[in-house]
């Protein structure tokens, strides 16, 4: 299943200063590709309110805390909309909103689709509880915390963290993502991770307990065994506080913490192998790949959207080019990226870009353009890096040298003016 279609009412950018009603047209209607769609604009045109949009239905796998702010109006008015419309579910997807689904198509060629309806009003500054619905009228109805929790979106935020989402903490995102995974889930108690910490733990106890053996080899010797006693030294003097404490009955035991599995997985740290110390672009591609494992886990029967904002973050204009060659090599899962890059724009089909630009969006992909076969062969050849920033401009400016001597006589020569007929006298 992925997200077909986005329409907005009067949210952030995309609105009128009339107040909506039942009848009115949305202010933003947008068709999105199953696959990778790229927004690119300027500040402020609008590719942020599109993702917020997205975010703010369906909520998102890292449990972002994301609620409806006063900003989300546009300008005074006190009612916004948003509506998400997905196709392409299969069997085992519509099972999960049986209740809401609509129908396209008829006989056995009907195909299952899902509207998902966020209506929020305000009086004055007070901004009313709403809840997300769906079905296929006007309102719609509640949906499950259940059926929500398979519209969770995946989030990568701009100026992203990568090094903290991947280090070892509580609730880690790197944890979150390996417990969804086939290899973890419903294993909580006897996966194999669990042995390997439980011996650890009995390891730990002898060597607080001076106990712990270590048998060193050397050829053509008897193997040595030599018991450490830093870690019963510790233990001993601690013991003799406590005992000073509450008498001689007691004696203190290291152990270590729950060895549940989350308790395991919220100890690993994802590295790059032979990288010490690596830097904020290699992080944020490492940290892409964690979020590809999750948005490609088998046992899921969910949506598979993956939104990323300022794709281009800390990555080397090389870096970049092959992120979005390989996103677009993802054909499983719906990504909706936001970028400022042309290089990123230059790598890419342009059926897969969406042009922002002052509130108002233009899909690129050939049922949107007037565009012929052999525009779109030239122009995705025309996009390299050194001229994209050329196509994607408000304006030139022509600098006397090669830019006249080619550019002027044939833009001229366009309008209708020859300029090599004309005689210039002084």
């Amino acid at each position: 299943m992925f997200i077909s279609n986005i329409k907005l009412w009067n949210f952030r950018k995309f609105g009128t200063d009339v107040e909506m009603t039942t009848d009115s047209l949305p202010n933003l209607d947008l068709n999105l590709n199953k696959g990778l769609n790229v927004v690119i604009g300027e500040n402020d045109s609008g590719k942020t309110a599109i993702i917020d949009a997205i975010k703010l239905v369906l909520k998102t796998h890292s449990y972002d805390y994301i609620k409806v702010d006063e900003k989300d109006f546009y300008n005074d008015t006190s009612r916004f909309r948003i509506e998400l419309n997905f196709k392409g579910l299969i069997a085992d997807e519509a099972k999960n909103f049986t209740e809401w689904l609509g129908w396209e198509g008829t006989g056995e060629a009907a195909k299952p689709v899902l509207r998902v309806i966020y209506d929020v009003k305000r009086q004055g500054k007070k901004i009313l509880p709403s809840d997300v619905k769906a079905g296929i009228d006007n309102d719609g109805y509640q949906l499950t915390a259940e059926a929500k929790e398979y519209l969770k979106a995946t989030y990568l935020k701009p100026l992203r963290d990568a090094e903290n989402e991947l280090i070892a903490k509580r609730n880690s995102r790197l944890s979150q993502i390996l417990l969804g995974d086939s290899a973890f889930k419903g294993k909580e108690k006897d996966h194999e991770l669990v042995k390997i910490f439980e011996g650890l733990r009995g390891n730990l106890k002898k060597y607080f307990k001076g106990e712990f053996e270590i048998t060193t080899i050397v050829e053509g010797e008897e193997p040595q065994v030599f018991r450490p006693q830093d870690g019963k030294i510790i233990k001993d003097k601690i013991d003799g506080y406590i005992k000073t404490f509450y008498g001689n009955d007691y004696e203190t035991e290291f152990e270590a913490a729950s060895n549940d599995i989350k308790s395991i997985l919220e100890k690993l740290t994802l590295s790059l192998q032979n990288e010490p110390n690596p830097g904020l672009g290699t992080l944020n591609r490492l940290f892409m790949a964690a979020e590809l494992l999750h948005l490609n886990k088998s046992n899921w029967s969910g949506i598979r959207l993956g939104l990323i904002e300022e794709l281009e973050a800390h990555l080397h204009p090389q870096a970049q080019m092959q992120v979005i060659e390989s996103f677009q090599k993802q054909e499983t899962i719906q990504l909706i990226l936001t970028t400022h890059s042309p290089n990123l724009a230059s790598k890419l089909k342009l059926e897969n870009l969406i042009i922002c630009n002052n509130g108002k969006v233009y899909p690129m992909g050939a049922n949107y353009t007037k565009l012929g076969g052999d525009d779109y062969k030239f122009l995705e050849k025309f996009l390299d890096v050194t001229k994209a920033n050329l196509f994607f401009a408000k304006g030139i400016l022509l600098v006397e040298g090669w830019a006249e001597e080619i550019l002027i006589s044939s833009i001229a020569k366009n309008i209708g003016i020859n300029l090599t007929k004309w005689v210039f006298r002084l």
